[in-house]
């Protein structure tokens, strides 16, 4: 059976699974559309929201960020686990308390004001359309190899099956599709990477396997620092970028993970305020499943790959020639990926083999002059092909390629409908129902979520055939986005009383507009390319990319809320007491239910 039969078999078989399963948990009502019921175990919450979590992102193109650039880029490992600690001890369960439907109706009702809940609802639907294309990337990158079929395609099918099952299922379908999407993706993410630590260190624990040493007796780190810097690149285990944009940028991630309202929503899905945090601790332990096996998975794969363009043992040794890419089985990975167009490379200088080395480094222009290199012949390696061309780099078997086709495509698709979800639930619920027509019927609104599904599916379809960067990258903007403009009002709602409604627009907005604008700065207006002044590389505020601006949005949010809040009416008694109740352990088992 050949390669593109057994991707349709794993990838095919996993689609109709959960396209089953939706139509199985079919909701019926805004209840079921909105939050399962409540009616979630915090098992299975717990699994459900690290699917809705780990997406694109971490399956498919954090291993090769890391892979990459090494230590500098273990700030998303950092940052994203972070966050769960975050949203598991100072949101989840008081949220939970409160007992609404979406983070825009906690903030309308914490704030008295209807114009907080619509300044939520667009800080809300700005970072989750923007998260939303790290998706679509992610989905595009996975069917362009495995159907073999073009990216716009490919996002075109993913658009339809996640359609199928995140507007009729609503939560309560995305919540047991999702558990599906965990089994799948973690399964799908662990194996090769058993695999491929049982060839390099004969270890079959990936993270042990990380500081094991290989067949040679050399530990695997020392090795890969080796040779990436006999090829003129940084050591992988040293610390090389500013120290202050790597404290911002996890800062960033951190709180941007615990402000995120289609991670947040997942724990209004179950019975009590205990539950959430169970949920958050659950969620925790299979995130580590993953979150642990990374770091491995990008060492391995940097290694394998260096290996394969320096098969002899490094510059010594010579160079894989063309002849060998084109002939040697080993090899046919590369031509398989160049198809896509996310892989390529070029015999510069007609020696017949292909160079991979630094040719921006100082210390390697003396050595290519004297070897008659003429530049890096390895012209372009998308970040995020890496986990899924994994498996065909280390010749695994065709089973383990089809397993990890499908698990990416989990990855993508599950997140992708928890996002989708958030902004129809904020549409509806709070725009249609709570701002444009309260005395709408429940089917009335159960319509108005379904269609402003398929809008933010086919906006984000759209904008996912021209991302921004890669998923990982685009992905990091939308955190900084949450943590910029949410996670501040969220914090004030539940441990302050002294912020009013006006120090809270205010401050949200303030939040917002700042960190939108540094980010389309940096990456051009409404993503479109060409239209920005400045770039990561050399930033507008000193060392400060785009994607860790969110830190410091986070704190014009905080600083203006405070500032407004001090210089205008104060808190009704009411809703102090509101907080103060929501802040009681006392009655834990009692949630509201609206």
């Amino acid at each position: 059976m050949d390669q593109f039969t057994i991707n349709l078999l794993f990838v095919g078989a996993s689609f109709a699974l959960y396209i089953g399963i939706a139509i199985w948990a079919r909701a019926g009502s805004t209840s079921e559309f909105y939050a399962a019921n409540r009616g979630v175990h915090p098992v299975t919450n717990g699994m459900a929201t690290a699917a809705d979590w780990m997406s694109a992102a971490s399956f498919i193109s954090m291993a090769g960020l890391i892979a990459f650039t090494g230590y500098d880029n273990s700030t998303f490992l950092m940052g994203w686990t972070g966050g769960y600690v975050l949203l598991a001890l100072l949101l989840a369960p008081y949220l939970r308390k409160f007992g609404k439907f979406t983070v825009s109706e906690f903030i309308g009702d914490r704030f008295y004001s209807q114009t907080a809940r619509i300044v939520a609802v667009i800080c809300l639907i700005v970072a989750s359309v923007t998260y939303v294309i790290g998706q679509m990337t992610g989905v595009g990158v996975a069917f362009g190899r495995f159907l073999e079929v073009s990216n716009t395609t490919g996002l075109l099918i993913g658009a339809g099956v996640v359609f199928a099952y995140a507007v009729f299922g609503g939560m309560k379908g995305v919540t047991y599709t999702q558990v599906a999407q965990y089994c799948v993706l973690i399964t799908a993410y662990t194996i090769p990477a058993i695999f491929i630590s049982l060839q390099l260190t004969g270890t079959p624990v990936p993270a042990l396997g990380l500081f094991g040493d290989t067949a040679s007796g050399e530990p695997l780190l020392t090795k890969l620092d080796a040779i990436v810097t006999e090829l003129g690149f940084n050591d992988y285990t040293a610390h090389h970028s500013n120290t202050l944009n790597m404290v911002l940028f996890t800062l960033s991630l951190m709180i941007g993970t615990a402000g995120l309202p289609h991670v947040i929503m997942r724990f209004f899905t179950v019975p009590k305020v205990s539950d959430a945090r169970w949920s958050a601790g659950w969620a925790l332990v299979f995130i580590a499943l993953l979150y642990l096996t990374a770091p491995a998975v990008g060492a391995m794969a940097r290694l394998n790959i260096t290996d394969m363009m320096w098969p002899n043992g490094g510059i010594e040794g010579g160079a894989v020639s063309v002849e060998e890419i084109d002939n040697d089985p080993r090899y046919d990975w590369m031509a398989t990926w160049k198809k896509t167009g996310l892989l390529d490379w070029e015999d510069k200088n007609g020696d017949g083999k292909i160079q991979y080395y630094n040719d921006k480094s100082e210390a390697m222009t003396a050595i290519a002059e004297e070897k008659g290199w003429v530049g890096n012949e390895l012209t372009k390696f998308n970040r995020d092909i890496l986990v899924l061309a994994n498996p065909e780099i280390a010749n695994l078997p065709g089973w383990v390629i089809g397993l990890v086709a499908a698990g990416g495509l989990a990855a993508a698709l599950s997140t992708a409908a928890g996002l989708l979800l958030a902004i129809s639930s904020a549409v509806s619920h709070d725009l249609v129902k709570g701002a444009i027509n309260p005395s709408i019927s429940e089917k009335g609104e159960l319509l108005a979520a379904r269609i402003a599904m398929a809008v933010a599916i086919v906006v984000a379809t759209y904008l996912g055939l021209n991302p921004p960067g890669f998923a990982a990258q685009t992905v990091a903007l939308a955190f900084g986005l949450a943590a910029a403009s949410i996670f501040p009002a969220l914090m004030m709602g539940i441990f302050s009383t002294r912020i009013n409604n006006t120090g809270a627009v205010c401050g949200m907005l303030a939040g917002l507009v700042v960190t939108l604008v540094y980010i389309f700065l940096h990456k051009g207006w409404l993503f479109i390319p060409g239209t920005n002044s400045f770039t990561d590389a050399d930033p507008l505020l000193g060392p400060i990319k785009s994607t860790s601006f969110g830190a410091i949005g986070a704190m014009i949010n905080f600083a203006v809320a405070y500032t407004v809040a001090g210089m205008t009416k104060e808190t009704p008694q009411e809703i102090k007491d509101l907080v103060e109740s929501v802040r009681i352990p006392r009655g834990a088992g009692a949630a509201q239910d609206h």
